[in-house]
């Protein structure tokens, strides 16, 4: 009997895994810039299609309430030791301002010196803090200024609605009996303040 010879299992070669020479990275690049330029130009596209190219006051939403009498409110206090605001504090025989604002909205800085100097020039201004905390209130107050009579907190927006408010910050002309005469939609810049004036004089 003759002994075999173990058998061995065969062995394989390795084998080396392509890699990616420069030329090919390359044409991948140029593949890829021209998909990433379409996707941005879509972008902006698809912006301008659903938003326009109108500013943000052209775009808001005038109040059918302008010429009709202030909404029914009764709005407990934005800050601890300010009145809060309701329909009877806006209809007292002398024209005013009712700002429609928010700590945590931005253009609402921006018109903040307007509003200030509004103020100085014997204007009273009502307000009213759209779903917004005390201490945020107070905190935007002490460091933009303070032009406000009265701050009513409306937490969830039903006065800001009632009235026909489409977003923040928007500011009516009140007539001495309450009745909406004017309506400026975004915030009050340095050249709107003689508007401004001029709508609370013809409200007299």
């Amino acid at each position: 009997m003759t002994d075999e010879a173990p058998m061995t299992a065969p062995t394989e070669t390795p084998t080396e895994t392509p890699t990616e020479t420069p030329t090919a990275k390359k044409k991948h690049l140029v593949l890829w810039v021209p998909l990433a330029f379409a996707a941005i130009f879509f972008g902006f596209f698809a912006y301008a299609l659903y938003f326009g190219t109108d500013s943000p006051q052209q775009r808001a939403i005038e109040s059918q309430m302008v010429g009709e009498q202030v909404p029914e409110m009764d709005l407990d206090p934005a800050v601890p030791g300010r009145p809060g605001l309701r329909t009877a504090d806006l209809a007292t025989g002398e024209p005013k301002l009712l700002n429609v604002f928010a700590s945590w909205c931005v253009p609402c800085i921006t018109e903040a010196p307007q509003l200030m100097q509004l103020q100085n020039a014997g204007v009273t201004i009502e307000a009213i803090a759209i779903r917004d905390r005390p201490q945020d209130v107070y905190g935007f107050l002490q460091r933009w200024g303070d032009p406000f009579n009265r701050i009513g907190a409306d937490p969830n927006s039903q006065a800001q609605l009632a009235l026909g408010s489409s977003g923040v910050p928007e500011t009516f002309v009140i007539d001495g009996n309450g009745v909406i005469v004017h309506q400026h939609i975004g915030e009050i810049r340095p050249e709107n303040v003689p508007e401004i004036l001029n709508a609370l004089e013809n409200a007299r």
